[in-house]
């Protein structure tokens, strides 16, 4: 079963001054490089989700990845989704942000084994917090919602979908820190990582 690696770069980065998250650097290499290099190892394909064209020349020194915009312009993640899913040759998808330099392997493969039978596999912190753009989704079932909706609340689009919800003390045997989850929103945080 083809699996495809969509990760979303097409974010305003308004909490670190407009700057390009993907190309903050952490151990000698671009967020965009650390997740390319370690989403190759669990996935066939590698698509980046832009805003527009000029953003997807960025990356066009990435020669393991191929980039699209969104069809659905201005939905946030909901419109990366979209695109995403779209584009994607894979019936398994693991989708995250690019602002997650820390992603790992072995937790990308885990959710991808514990898929069965839903829609979707999410790490839960608690059953409010959720991690819907770390997590692994059914092709189809995903395009099928996203579709036709109007929303723009990934809570919504995950209460539509027949999900797996995986605890994240059950992921601490592949990711003891929860590193895998950390993801840079503010220039503080970029600080914070050693």
């Amino acid at each position: 079963m083809e699996r495809s690696g969509i990760v979303l770069v097409g974010g305003e980065g308004r909490r670190v001054n407009g700057l390009e998250k993907y190309f903050f650097t952490l151990g000698g290499r671009t967020f965009i490089e650390r997740l390319v290099d370690t989403l190759e190892k669990d996935v066939d394909e590698i698509i980046l989700v832009a805003k527009d064209p000029a953003q997807c020349n960025r990356f066009a020194h990435l020669d393991k990845t191929r980039c699209v915009t969104d069809i659905r312009k201005l939905r946030g993640p909901i419109g990366g989704l979209h695109a995403g899913a779209t584009a994607a040759r894979g019936e398994l998808l693991f989708v995250c942000a690019c602002d997650m330099p820390c992603v790992s392997s072995a937790v990308v493969h885990h959710l991808f084994t514990l898929i069965a039978d839903y829609d979707a596999v999410i790490p839960a912190w608690s059953p409010e917090m959720i991690e819907p753009l770390h997590a692994v989704y059914r092709r189809l079932p995903l395009l099928n919602y996203l579709e036709n909706q109007e929303s723009f609340s990934l809570r919504h689009m995950v209460r539509n979908l027949r999900c797996r919800y995986v605890d994240i003390r059950e992921l601490e045997t592949f990711d003891p820190d929860h590193r895998s989850f950390l993801n840079i929103n503010r220039l503080d945080d970029l600080k914070k990582l050693s």
